[in-house]
């Protein structure tokens, strides 16, 4: 393991709840089996953040939560690899698009998932930029609410938090961020593919392996991400308001921060947003974006926002979709 990846994985430790548990199959099964679909509730998805596993203890408690408020749900935790271990190691290395193909056909292929006319799907810390990406270029089976916490949907501009008096912390952090434009970053090393500097958008044009093009932020546009966007029913941002971990927090809210400067550029003041690049636009316009917080650090979420969650936005049955799922974007 060679110097950079050594570095990062002793010190990119986010320490974020981990949720993940596989709720019975049977109440979606046997709802598909009796041509009852209408009756359960979509099935939701979670990806889990840095330094998690599917099947860490505090996904398993977000999946009890859900099932005891909707009942029947149908849970499925993304997994890169079937031992949890390995699992882990996936959120600190690896290509993030040969990740998130393999996520695409994982649930294309599911035998629950691809039955049901629509998923819901949540997606924790660097999760949820991840489950948007899924949203953009495969969205199949199609998501009905996105649900992001803590993300980083205009990227990371610092590896660590690090006091100023703290030399070998911030020693580290320059020393990654030297090498983040590196072809081995770019292909290995999860938060270097989510690396965004607002005074250096050159390089992260020219070399940004995910985060650029799932922000549909270079010359040739993607008309499919906007697209795919514009067919949510909702999509919740969190973000945390003492988050010390996601530098900067407001990128959970598709927030700018200027390293150099400290200006904040809000969502709606950005070109992402003006030019609608990704549909953010027409989802805020139709009352279909909501940005929200909550108050701790990062991934202390409260009961009462699961129970938000669960109780008011991830409700909505088959009977009750708003599209069909082959409609177009602008037919919305």
């Amino acid at each position: 393991m060679g110097t950079t990846s050594q570095v990062l994985y002793s010190l990119l430790a986010l320490s974020q709840s981990s949720l993940a548990f596989v709720l019975p199959q049977s109440a979606f099964q046997q709802a598909v089996a009796a041509n009852a679909v209408d009756a359960a509730p979509l099935p939701l998805v979670i990806w889990h953040g840095l330094g998690d596993n599917y099947k860490a203890d505090g996904l398993r408690n977000v999946g009890n939560l859900a099932q005891e408020i909707n009942p029947g749900t149908y849970v499925y935790y993304i997994r890169l690899d079937d031992d949890p271990s390995d699992d882990k190691t996936a959120t600190y290395y690896g290509n993030l698009n040969e990740q998130l193909a393999k996520v695409c056909t994982d649930l294309a292929e599911h035998p629950i998932l691809s039955t049901a006319p629509a998923i819901n799907a949540i997606g924790f810390s660097q999760g949820g930029q991840f489950m948007r990406g899924y949203v953009e270029r495969c969205n199949q089976p199609p998501v009905a609410n996105l649900i992001t916490f803590g993300s980083q949907h205009t990227g990371i501009n610092e590896f660590m938090n690090c006091a100023d008096d703290d030399w070998v912390c911030n020693g580290k952090n320059k020393f990654l961020k030297g090498q983040v434009w590196s072809d081995y970053a770019q292909s290995n090393l999860v938060p270097a593919q989510y690396y965004r500097n607002v005074g250096d958008l050159e390089n992260y044009l020219e070399h940004s392996n995910f985060l650029a093009d799932i922000n549909n932020e270079r010359d040739v546009k993607n008309d499919t991400y906007a697209l795919n966007m514009k067919k949510l029913q909702k999509f919740i941002m969190y973000v945390f308001a003492r988050d010390s971990i996601v530098m900067p927090k407001e990128s959970g809210w598709f927030g700018q921060v200027n390293e150099t400067t400290g200006e904040n550029t809000k969502l709606v003041d950005t070109e992402l947003y003006g030019q609608d690049w990704i549909g953010l636009k027409v989802l805020y316009e139709q009352d279909r974006l909501e940005l929200r917080s909550t108050g701790g650090d990062h991934m202390q979420i409260g009961e009462d926002d699961f129970k938000q969650v669960f109780k008011h936005d991830l409700t909505l049955k088959k009977d009750s979709l708003p599209w069909k799922p082959d409609v177009q974007g602008e037919e919305l």
